[in-house]
Parts: C-alpha cells; sequence; structure tokens
C-alpha cells in the first residue's frame, strides 16, 4: 500500500506541476500580449504628420488637413532660402550642416486650433522628436501663394525664415547672429529699438523704428524677428501696396531702400557675402539652372 501511495502521490504532484507550469505560461503570454498592445499603441510621428518632404536633409511635416500645394509652396521656399541662385548647391553647408544635426523642422497645421492641440500631444510624446526648440510651425491658413497681388502676406516667408536663422546662423556664428544680449545683430537690434530692452517694455522710444509688442517674447524671441523683418524688407517682401499700414506699428523699414539708410548696420551685415543669406526673395517656385 505505502508504495501504490507514493506512486500516487508522483503522479498527482506531477499534474499539480504541469497546471503551475500551464499558468505561469499562460500568464507570461497574456503578459507579453499586453506589452506588445502598449508598444503597439505608442504615437509615431506619422500619427500626427501623415505627409513628410525634405529639403537637404531638413524635414517638413504636414497634417493630413494641409493642402498638397501649400506644402510644396512651403518645400520651394525653403529650397530656395538655403538655395538662393537655384544652381542645385547649399549656399551656406555649415547652416544647413547644423539644422540637420539639431533636427530642425517644419511643421505644419492647418490652422492655429489644430497647432495648439497637436503640440499638446508632442509635449506628452517627448521622443517624437529630438529637439522641440529646433521646430517650426507653420499653418496652412497663412499660407498665400501668390498673396502679394492680393494684398495678403505669405507666412511662408517668415517661419521658414525663423529656422533658419534661429537653428542654423544663430548656432553657426553665435557672436553675430546668436540670438543673446552682446551680438552683432542684438546690437543692431537695440538700436533699432532706441535702447536695450531685456523684456518688451510699456513703450518703445518715438526714434524707435523696431517696436516689437509681444510682451510674452524674450530677448532672444526679439533677435529673430528683427533678423526676419529686416531681412524680409531688403528682399521686397514686405512693400507691396497697404503692407506698411499693417506693420508700421512694429516695424517701420518695409523696402530695401528704407532698411539701407536707417539701419545700415543690419543691412551690411545681412548683405555681408561671407554668411551667403538670400540676396532674393524666393517665388515659390524651385527650379535647378
Amino acid at each position: 500500500m505505502k508504495k501504490i501511495v507514493a506512486m500516487s502521490l508522483i503522479f498527482l504532484i506531477g499534474i499539480f506541476a504541469m497546471g503551475c507550469s500551464s499558468k505561469d505560461s499562460l500568464e507570461t503570454k497574456a503578459k507579453q500580449e499586453k506589452e506588445t498592445t502598449v508598444a503597439d499603441k505608442t504615437m509615431d510621428i506619422k500619427d500626427i504628420f501623415v505627409k513628410e518632404k525634405e529639403v537637404f536633409g531638413i524635414k517638413l511635416y504636414a497634417t493630413n488637413t494641409v493642402a498638397d500645394d501649400k506644402l510644396d509652396h512651403a518645400v520651394a521656399i525653403m529650397s530656395e532660402y538655403l538655395d538662393n541662385n537655384e544652381d542645385g548647391q547649399i549656399d551656406n553647408p555649415k547652416v544647413v550642416e547644423r539644422m540637420v544635426q539639431k533636427y530642425a523642422a517644419m511643421i505644419i497645421f492647418k490652422n492655429p486650433e489644430e497647432s495648439e492641440k497637436t503640440m499638446a500631444l508632442l509635449e506628452e510624446n517627448p521622443g517624437l522628436f529630438k529637439e522641440l526648440d529646433a521646430l517650426q510651425d507653420l499653418y496652412d491658413s497663412e499660407i498665400h501663394i501668390g498673396g502679394a497681388k492680393e494684398g495678403k502676406f505669405d507666412a511662408s516667408y517668415e517661419e521658414i525664415l525663423h529656422l533658419i536663422t534661429h537653428v542654423g546662423y544663430a548656432n553657426v556664428y553665435p557672436e553675430i547672429f546668436g540670438e543673446h544680449a552682446g551680438s552683432e545683430v542684438a546690437k543692431a537690434m537695440d538700436l533699432a529699438r532706441g535702447g536695450y530692452f531685456e523684456q518688451v517694455p510699456a513703450k518703445y522710444p518715438e526714434n524707435a523704428w523696431y517696436s516689437y509688442d509681444d510682451k510674452t517674447a524674450d530677448y532672444g524671441t526679439m533677435v529673430t524677428e528683427y533678423i526676419y523683418w529686416s531681412l524680409t524688407s531688403i528682399l521686397g517682401a514686405q512693400e507691396f501696396e497697404g503692407r506698411l499700414d499693417e506693420i508700421q506699428g512694429e516695424w517701420k523699414l518695409n523696402t530695401k531702400d528704407k532698411v539701407k539708410e536707417k539701419d545700415s548696420i543690419i543691412y551690411n551685415l545681412l548683405m555681408d557675402d561671407q554668411y551667403k543669406l538670400p540676396s532674393t526673395l524666393p517665388d515659390g517656385v524651385y527650379s535647378i539652372k
């Protein structure tokens, strides 16, 4: 009897062990499936930006609500800014190299409302982009192809240039284009504003021709905006009919001649050939000559 009992116990123990092993296996499988499901739900950049283009290694992303012709227009403006003579060669390789290193990218939305919602997702999923500070947004609603003929400013000229100067030029030439007090462009800006103001003042001096008024902006942002106003005015983007009336509360030198005469420091700096900034306004048609 003892031997039979012993054999029975061995059999029962085996059955119990098999049951435990099977249970463990099921739990492990369930855990793996759960982990896989979670991984599958991890947000990918293509979940937000279904359209993607590239200019000299710099990405332009757009949501599905952005019109294809608006995205193509932004691509052309970026291309012309970086290859201004359209010979197929980057005008300033150091600037583009730094932008690529910094993962600089344009992110294009339908409008500000879509941008606000999407930026919240990007902040919740920081791994989607290497550096959020190297992103510049643009809206379909503010891209006006050939807008000057209708009295509308095409914001592509502004926002794309912001990305190039903020991520590219400011980092490659910090003593010249750095967005901080003491750089050459900052010193020129302070002359244009009638003094040094770390924050937007309650009122600018009467002799100021640059009076940026967004009180949420820091000093670096004001430098970025100053470069934009100066360069696009030199290139002719700000001189169409009715434009000066719209912008003179912030910027009074809307033509090349006005900048050259009133703000010769920034004019000479931006037109210095060693920095290879654009000297011709992009027309939205990039064709290698």
